[in-house]
């Protein structure tokens, strides 16, 4: 390695971890004046059931103000996990503005718990097991990792790269995600309870519930207990919030930016999902600009954060 190398080397050594060692915080409110556009199945849901996104956000908020025991429960989580509760109100206004309406009363979330543990289905494709499909040597390397995190990460990597819209082994996959493939068993796209979770983001941060919130671990062999605890409200809060506190920690770590004042963004994550991946695109194209002597890129909100940041005033008032 020739000094102009290594140079190089060294400067990127230095570079780089000062970015996330030196978080930038994202203040509060929208960095856009106009929400972004609202994609074309979230329309196609609300037109379907005969209802506005208005009115949606009104059932949402009404059970949240209605429903003091839900209210306590939120607050009790998130400080348990070190947020502000209202980036929980938020991914939960969220979910239920854009994707399925709230149910009137929590009560009801408690019953559709109890009659997914009753029910018998599992996660499968094609009727491979997803036990079966993750023992392929593609994802070998992904044995060795610690945390269901970052097992269940580099899977979801794995089938991205691997499977995803391909061809092996003489059976075809779906060019789909690996949630939407493998655990959704009823219809792809399926998402349930009061945080509208996908069994997959559950699985990956059963360990991190584990360990702030002492629940039992998530078993992928398991399917009824996965979906009955992202059903239930006094079991599915807290992977909401570890959801949440996740894309925070990664936001800081890989792309420098402290966003726990701003519950626009991790609202936009967890609609989104994939925070490593998104943080680290946005570290490369800070370093990019910085190269090219330009203000780095801030996170930016979706048309799901938008919303949170726009209603926050009165978010705040259900507190």
């Amino acid at each position: 390695m020739n000094s102009a190398i290594r140079f190089l080397a060294c400067l990127c050594l230095l570079v780089l971890p000062a970015i996330a060692s030196a978080a930038t915080v994202v203040p509060p409110g929208n960095r856009s004046k106009e929400q972004p556009p609202i994609p074309n199945a979230s329309a196609n849901r609300t037109r379907a059931a005969n209802s506005t996104y208005e009115a949606k956000y009104r059932k949402v908020y009404a059970l949240l103000e209605n429903d003091a025991a839900l209210r306590n429960k939120i607050k009790t989580v998130s400080a348990q996990y070190g947020l502000d509760p209202m980036h929980m109100v938020g991914a939960i206004v969220g979910e239920h503005t854009y994707n399925v309406d709230a149910y009137d009363r929590l009560q009801t979330y408690y019953v559709k718990a109890v009659s997914y543990f009753q029910t018998s289905f599992k996660f499968a494709y094609d009727g491979e097991s997803i036990s079966d499909f993750i023992k392929r040597p593609e994802f070998a390397r992904c044995e060795n990792l610690k945390g269901s995190y970052e097992q269940w990460t580099c899977r979801e990597t794995v089938w991205d790269r691997s499977f995803r819209g391909k061809k092996v082994d003489g059976k075809s996959y779906p060019r789909d995600r690996f949630s939407a493939v493998f655990f959704q068993p009823f219809y792809a796209g399926q998402t349930f309870g009061i945080g509208q979770l996908n069994p997959l983001t559950a699985l990956q941060m059963s360990d991190i519930v584990a360990q702030v919130s002492k629940l039992p671990k998530l078993d992928h062999n398991n399917a009824q207990q996965v979906y009955k605890t992202i059903m239930d409200p006094d079991l599915t809060l807290a992977y909401v919030a570890a959801t949440l506190k996740k894309s925070i920690e990664a936001y800081r770590d890989i792309a420098g930016f402290d966003i726990s004042k701003n519950p626009g963004i991790t609202a936009t994550l967890y609609n989104l999902g994939n925070p490593d991946q998104r943080a680290r695109a946005l570290r490369a194209e800070n370093l990019k600009r910085q190269a090219e002597g330009l203000s780095p890129r801030y996170p930016q909100e979706n048309y799901y954060g938008w919303l949170v940041n726009e209603r926050l005033n009165e978010l705040k008032k259900l507190f």
